[in-house]
């Protein structure tokens, strides 16, 4: 009995010491399949826009939960780290791993940027959903962000926007002209062939602009969004519809080579991340646009449709930019 007791030690013994050497050569083979990346993301938005700055923080707690918390992405505001309409060259230079940004803010570069947001009298967000997960959309678009060693994917969208505040309403195509008007994208080539003069200023920097006079209007996205930044209180007249943007598309962007470098597990969670604050956005801007409408509607913002002799005239304008572009530039 005490011998076969010893043996059954002996032999436990050596079981356990197999076992260990088999944990310690899968550990490390386990490790390297799941290391811990730590990125950075710069938002081209402030935080107080909890829609389109909370995509970014979605897309990093979805990535988090997918890889165990192994793989961890950093939101940062606009501002925090490179101004907000920045972002995409803190990702082209290094500066950080990721973006969260609108596509069009960068159409200075080449006019083809605004395919990757919103394009006048274009898409809407489920033809832009379609588009780029059905048909093509996300490979054409990154072979064009090759060139800026950048890798997209849809990061959301906020829906058809409004049109923006005015001091004064816009009745004829003639009172376009000479207004400072702050408008994102490709819209403010359109909408200089009417005399209007486009502002470009990030979100955050709306406000102060409107109040002091240094411009006449701006559109931002819709009612939710509006309500925050407070601009009925400087500017009455609520144009609408947005034309510019039938349905304004963000992108998380991603710098091609540490894209590249990360494990297939991991760029698949950056995948379905994305995709999952993609949907989730405009979700949310469904439920609660209507009732910030009806908000800034009592508190004494004055709702008018544009004309259609001033909607006629824009859809003219944008035919027009549209064949000029083209036919100067082979990727637009």
């Amino acid at each position: 009995m005490t011998i076969k007791r010893r043996q059954f030690i002996k032999t436990a013994g050596i079981g356990s010491l197999a076992g260990a050497a088999a944990g310690g050569v899968a550990m490390p083979a386990i490790a390297q399949s799941a290391p811990e990346v730590r990125w950075r993301m710069t938002s081209s938005f402030p935080k107080s826009l909890d829609t389109i700055y909370g995509a970014a923080e979605m897309f990093s707690r979805v990535v988090a939960e997918l890889t165990d918390n192994r793989f961890q992405v950093q939101p940062f505001a606009g501002g925090e780290i490179v101004p907000a309409l920045q972002a995409l060259d803190a990702v082209q230079n290094g500066t950080v791993e990721a973006a969260h940004t609108a596509m069009y803010y960068y159409w200075g570069k080449d006019p083809t940027f605004a395919f990757g947001t919103a394009v006048p009298f274009g898409m809407n967000s489920r033809m832009e959903d379609a588009w780029m997960y059905y048909g093509g959309g996300i490979d054409l678009f990154n072979e064009f962000l090759k060139d800026y060693n950048v890798y997209g994917l849809p990061g959301g969208n906020t829906g058809c926007q409004m049109g923006g505040w005015f001091r004064k309403e816009i009745k004829t195509v003639a009172d376009l002209n000479g207004l400072k008007f702050r408008v994102g994208g490709f819209a403010g080539t359109v909408l200089q062939k009417l005399g209007v003069v486009p502002q470009v200023i990030a979100g955050g920097d709306i406000y102060p602009a409107l109040e002091k006079g240094t411009i006449d209007a701006a559109e931002w996205v819709g009612p939710y969004d509006d309500e925050k930044l407070g601009f009925n209180k400087v500017a009455p007249i609520y144009h609408y519809p947005g034309w510019w943007e039938g349905g304004a598309m963000l992108h998380f962007t991603f710098g091609i080579e540490k894209f590249n470098a990360l494990p297939k597990a991991y760029q698949a969670a950056v995948r379905t991340a994305a995709m999952a604050a993609n949907k989730d956005m405009q979700a949310k801007y469904d439920a609660v646009n209507p009732p910030a409408l009806k908000r800034l509607i009592s508190a004494g913002a004055q709702l008018k449709p544009f004309s259609q002799e001033v909607m006629a005239a824009c859809s003219k304008a944008a035919n027009e930019v549209y064949a000029e572009t083209s036919a100067k530039n082979a990727k637009f």
